[in-house]
């Protein structure tokens, strides 16, 4: 394992994209949010993601410089065009929309399509709550990138189709985010990359047997996730599909479907301006209140206390901060790879 500053990672990762063709604020924006991801310790969102970006920018997947444009609006709500561009910058600029328009509507709500991956959400629901709004955004695999066998079946169907809410508190936000199934497949990257098994309950073989083989996720015969849940995985596989609605339908990212054009991310987000139903003062003072009634109660037999959601990551993004951020060594050579066939030092 290699130690590294956040500067450092961001400097290297910026110079990266800049090299692959993206444009100052696209590497910008992409690379802060990636090394935010490492910060928060969500690694498996994180500078892991540079190589396969790069792919995709020479693939042609990620265009550079694509023009981000709504194609239907109203005074609260907006359908974004990303035209296939930096998912990152994508969702940023949805995300500014939606909170401009709630800051005038109370309430709104924007889908996007054509956009390419985006990574952590919390990063973007943190911008809303860091004005002192709600956010709730939802994400589905823009009608491909099948990993998730639904409840009762053994095939790939539906993605990992992540939830996240971000809510202002009297301290960090409460923060929530999660993916519908037992675990984001970048976990399983990071596993892969540190040649550890997995923990049971999140993978199945082709044949629908449990495993902990990491490869069993890569390669053919594709294994699948498990929805979230374990035996009670009929609620994760429940929310996956109304966030597949939500994200797809609502947008033409479209559905899970069979022989979908290409992967990206359909999204829905949507901003609640607490200022129009209570004085933000009032509302955090009863959120205070119900997260020390919470964080109140007897602790089970192995946990030292009751962390609220999004707690952990904020205490890891300062030990990291001061620590630096630990990157397995077979992820640094693959984005050193990258570095060099770009023509970097």
């Amino acid at each position: 394992m290699l130690n590294f500053t956040h500067d450092q990672l961001r400097k290297t990762t910026f110079e990266i994209f800049k090299a692959a063709g993206a444009t100052d604020e696209e590497a910008g924006i992409t690379s802060n949010l990636l090394v935010e991801s490492n910060l928060a310790g969500h690694d498996s969102h994180g500078v892991l993601r540079i190589p396969q970006y790069v792919r995709m920018i020479r693939n042609g997947d990620i265009k550079p410089g694509a023009n981000i444009e709504i194609t239907q609006e109203t005074p609260a709500t907006a359908v974004i065009n990303g035209n296939w561009g930096f998912g990152q910058l994508i969702a940023t600029k949805a995300m500014q929309i939606a909170i401009e328009k709630a800051k005038s509507c109370s309430i709104s709500s924007v889908s996007v399509y054509n956009c390419n991956h985006i990574g952590r959400l919390a990063s973007y629901a943190l911008m809303a709550a860091e004005r002192e709004m709600i956010a709730l955004m939802i994400v589905n695999g823009h009608g491909g990138d099948q990993a998730v066998a639904p409840f009762g079946g053994i095939a790939r169907r539906l993605g990992t189709n992540p939830i996240a809410v971000a809510i202002p508190t009297k301290n960090e936000p409460l923060v929530l985010d999660i993916t519908t199934s037992a675990v984001a497949g970048g976990k399983i990257r990071v596993k892969r990359a540190r040649k550890e098994k997995l923990p049971e309950g999140w993978l199945i073989d082709s044949e629908g047997n449990p495993t902990t083989d990491p490869e069993v996720y890569f390669t053919e015969p594709l294994g699948a996730l498990l929805p979230l849940g374990g035996v009670l995985g009929h609620k994760g596989y429940g929310l996956s599909l109304v966030v597949d609605i939500l994200a797809g339908a609502l947008s033409e990212a479209g559905c899970s479907r069979a022989n979908a054009p290409r992967l990206g991310n359909g999204i829905w987000a949507c901003i609640i301006n607490i200022e129009s139903f209570t004085p933000i003062d009032e509302f955090k003072d009863r959120v205070q209140l119900l997260l020390e009634y919470v964080k109140s109660s007897p602790t089970a037999p192995g946990f030292d206390e009751i962390v609220i959601p999004g707690e952990q990551s904020f205490r890891e993004r300062r030990k990291r901060l001061k620590e630096g951020i630990f990157i397995e060594d077979e992820t640094w050579r693959q984005i050193m790879e990258t570095r060099r066939s770009l023509g970097l030092e």
